[in-house]
């Protein structure tokens, strides 16, 4: 039978990835402000989120997850917001137009502070701090002021992820996502190639859609392209945030975590009997677990009993992140109990975190073709093994940076240091963004061609 559970249950847990605040008092009153704060997302709207993700477990959507690998406070702007939900939908109309499925649109945008680190400490020229593990928490600059954890940090977090919101929000709803505007939404720094592909699509569309109103069904199209529904998440790594933030819903008199729609586990707390997994499994928000080279099959067959007992579609998303050289070998052992079990889940890949690389000169990347030879490997595995490849897991901007080689603009290494600007990990920059779309829509058009050609020869 399980354990009662309370928003504040996790505390009795094991924990780790927990920052040391040295002012228990100072992190306590931060709490109590948090508590008394509006909610940044409603419950009503995570309900949503799970319908939409029962409908790609069932293989009728797809899921387009992805943004910063940490939002940072310094490049807090209007523009770089504006640009990534850009991306998001040039993303999102060329996989619609390619699967001839809907996009579930989640970004990982509005509370995405917070990183877990492989090491608790950092030296550099034998100085040793403590390691920097998101603005929510501390500062990137290398000197004992900034490395110590600052509750404070949390309100901070919290203001910016509502303005975030608020704009993002402005946009999906007040017109500026219409489809009839899908060609402003293509960014100037786009490879001419991409710009070509992408127009095509564009007005192939077009076409489409006035086909239509020559039947009169302006209005009908209208309800339908005017706006769009996107969705907000972040990992669940600070949990006093995240408890502070969860509210109970006045309808359901169920818990929400009200930080973000969607919350995710990380490959590094996603211990069954960890704070981690006790939060999450007592939150009614759709939730993600990654799933990485170390996880084994009882591991997950565990996890997913404790996250979904009930077997909710659109309840969990399992989000692969093996690299390029393991996922063969890893991934069919889980897609396999997890179908023994009959265990309803959303399979997407992240094929950013297993490809990541320290070069000699200190720069941490990520090739592009290894990030596009995972997702290969993924639509594939998936396809030999009968079961549905949902979804995509990225750390994308919407920025013209130098972080990721490779693509179409063909960055090298000597390139990394023109406009490598993340705070943590390396992102795909916006063409490297709508090139990997391209890859997706090409998969998801094969399957819907082969789908189609088995219920031919059924029938």
């Amino acid at each position: 039978m399980a354990q009662a559970w309370s928003p504040k249950s996790w505390r009795e847990k094991p924990i780790v990835q927990v920052p040391a605040y040295p002012d228990p008092a100072a992190l306590a009153g931060v709490e109590t402000r948090l508590k008394t704060l509006p909610p940044l997302v409603f419950a009503g709207e995570a309900r949503n989120l799970t319908a939409a993700l029962a409908e790609v477990s069932q293989g009728r959507a797809f899921l387009l997850q992805g943004g910063d690998c940490a939002e940072s406070f310094a490049e807090f702007s209007a523009n770089a917001i504006r640009d990534t939900f850009c991306v998001f939908l040039s993303m999102a109309t060329v996989l619609t137009f390619a699967a001839d499925v809907p996009v579930v649109k989640v970004g990982r945008i509005a509370g995405q502070f917070a990183k877990p680190r492989s090491d608790d400490n950092e030296t550099r020229d034998g100085h040793t701090l403590p390691s920097y593990r998101g603005d929510i928490i501390n500062g990137e600059d290398f000197s004992s002021e900034a490395r110590v954890p600052d509750p404070q940090r949390m309100l901070s977090a919290y203001y910016q992820a509502a303005a975030t919101a608020n704009l993002v929000r402005a946009f999906a709803t007040g017109g500026y996502a219409d489809l009839s505007r899908a060609r402003h939404w293509f960014l100037d720094h786009h490879h001419p190639d991409l710009a070509r592909r992408y127009n095509e699509v564009v007005d192939k569309i077009a076409d489409g859609v006035g086909f239509l109103r020559t039947f009169s069904l302006a209005d009908t199209v209208k309800q339908q392209t005017g706006r769009v529904d996107f969705y907000f998440s972040h990992e669940a790594l600070l949990l006093p945030y995240e408890e502070a933030l969860t509210r109970q819903d006045s309808i359901t008199k169920d818990w929400y975590a009200t930080s973000g729609h969607m919350i995710w586990i990380g490959d590094r707390t996603r211990q069954p009997d960890g704070a981690h997994v006790e939060f999450c499994r007592g939150v009614k928000n759709p939730i993600g677990l990654k799933c990485g080279p170390s996880m084994s099959e009882d591991d997950l067959l565990k996890l997913i009993a404790v996250l979904n007992p009930k077997n909710e579609p659109g309840r969990l998303t399992l989000i692969a992140r093996f690299g390029a050289d393991k996922i063969a070998e890893k991934l069919p052992k889980l897609i396999r109990a997890v179908q023994k079990e009959g265990a309803n889940v959303v399979w997407s890949s992240d094929p950013m975190h297993g490809n990541t690389m320290k070069l000699q000169s200190g720069y941490k990347t990520r090739p592009l073709d290894r990030v596009l030879e995972e997702l290969k490997s993924f639509f594939a595995i998936h396809r030999a093994e009968g079961s549905y490849a949902g979804g995509v897991h990225l750390e994308m901007t919407g920025q013209d940076v130098t972080e990721c080689l490779g693509g179409a603009q063909a960055i090298k290494e000597v390139d990394l240091h023109d406009r490598y600007q993340t705070a943590c990990d390396p992102r795909l920059n916006a063409s490297q963004s709508l090139e990997l779309a391209f890859l997706l829509a090409d998969a998801l058009r094969a399957e819907r061609i082969k789908d189609a050609n088995r219920s031919a020869k059924s029938a």
